[in-house]
């Protein structure tokens, strides 16, 4: 099959779809559909804005609240574009720039800045005995990384949020699949309007490098470069020790994918090593003690102070109960860390969208059940599940495979000796 005639069948595909979407009752639907998901949002805006004690929540809430409700107009008018627009200027832009303009945030943007000044001034990212949650640094040390900026740029460009995002963008971009890049810059716009998203970026940002990496690494691990995947993967290590599972997923990628399967394995191995031994093993061997308490005690709740992440979670509630419920959350998170690695021995991810999946069913299940969680966490389990939902449907949209084939819902494709097509439709 020539290139001209994989092209000739998505131009006909792509045709024939537009002439579905084009009847009357289609659009209806399309158009209830879409403001009652956006109504959805303003109301959880709204939610957010009435009961937060936090000023940049409330800021957020009544920003985006006004911004979702033009976004319904606009798409019950049939204004998609203008629908957009109006999500992402009122939930992302305006806020956005407001809290920066104002220097407002939550703590976690101010802990990457304070850890870059430690760095550069004391040669560390923590300091050696806080006096409060204030003093403490619960990221590992490529996080000071994210603060670096802060040190030589002005105002809100040096803001730590602002390069969180950048990292962010710049992973899922380099993430995208082959063909289908138009599906997939308009998936990224309605992600960057979802309300998870734009509340962690405009608020925070310290998770958003964190879901990156993961895609990314996931991303390239399905493309069978094991060595890349395990670089990106342990630059997000280097920063927050819960990218660890996703080091797990990929190998496991690598291993229905990739033949031979341990030179890619060792390779991924390598990959991440040298990330984890350049940012973070100097300062495990020079102050291991203050590592582990800031790092690893204080988020689970095993520190010498009380860590500020209580959100009511299941693991929240089974550590409140005492010295039982101490040992039980973590026998309930380790039954579900079992679950999915039997998913993942049990059907191993064959693409990097079912690897994302994957992924975010196990880190949404170690959130909800730790002792001590919160629920901006799950903007990365969040932020998986929507990558993969929207790489499937750009893959299917171009209807074009890693290897150039035709390989969407109705295509012949390159049949293998089993019969089955041998493109791939994700990365």
């Amino acid at each position: 099959m020539t290139l001209q005639d994989v092209r000739g069948r998505r131009a006909r595909r792509a045709a024939q779809e537009l002439r579905e979407l084009l009847k009357p009752r289609e659009l209806l639907r399309r158009r209830r559909v879409w403001c009652a998901v956006l109504l959805g949002c303003c109301v959880f805006a709204l939610g957010l804005r009435a009961v937060s004690t936090l000023p940049p929540h409330r800021v957020w809430g009544g920003c985006a609240a006004a911004g979702y409700a033009l976004a319904a107009w606009c798409a019950g008018r049939g204004r998609w574009r203008w629908a957009v627009r109006c999500a992402v200027g009122g939930a992302l832009v305006v806020p956005g720039v407001y809290l920066l303009v104002r220097g407002a945030g939550q703590s976690e943007v101010f802990v990457l800045e304070r850890a870059a000044h430690h760095l550069v001034h004391w040669g560390t990212p923590y300091e050696s005995a806080p006096d409060s949650v204030r003093g403490y640094t619960p990221y590992l040390p490529g996080a000071a990384l994210l603060g670096l900026p802060s040190l030589v740029l002005p105002g809100p460009l040096g803001d730590a949020r602002v390069w969180c995002a950048v990292v962010f963008l710049g992973c899922l971009w380099a993430a995208r699949p082959h063909g289908g890049a138009w599906g997939y810059g308009r998936g990224l716009a309605v992600l960057c309007a979802a309300p998870p998203f734009a509340l962690a970026c405009v608020v925070s940002g310290v998770d958003l490098p964190v879901a990156g990496v993961c895609v990314l690494g996931l991303a390239l691990a399905g493309r069978e470069r094991p060595v890349p995947a395990g670089v990106v993967l342990g630059l997000g290590c280097a920063v927050k020790w819960t990218v660890c599972p996703a080091l797990v997923v990929a190998a496991a990628l690598l291993v229905g994918r990739a033949r031979p399967r341990t030179p890619a394995l060792a390779a991924l191995a390598l990959g991440t090593s040298l990330p984890l031994v350049l940012l973070v093993l100097p300062w495990a061997l020079a102050s291991p003690g203050v590592l582990v308490e800031q790092v690893f005690a204080f988020p689970s709740g095993h520190g010498r102070l009380a860590t500020p992440a209580a959100s009511p979670l299941p693991g929240q509630f089974l550590a409140g109960l005492g010295a039982g419920g101490w040992w039980g959350a973590p026998a309930v998170l380790l039954l579900a860390a079992g679950g999915v690695g039997w998913w993942l021995v049990r059907r191993p991810p064959r693409t990097a969208g079912e690897a994302a999946v994957r992924l975010a069913v196990g880190l949404s299940a170690a959130f909800a059940f730790a002792p001590a969680s919160r629920f901006g966490y799950f903007v990365v389990p969040f932020v998986l599940s929507a990558w993969a939902l929207i790489v499937t449907g750009s893959a299917a949209q171009s209807g074009i495979g890693r290897d150039g084939t035709d390989v969407s819902p109705g295509g012949e494709g390159l049949a293998g000796p089993t019969g089955h097509r041998t493109g791939t439709a994700t990365p």
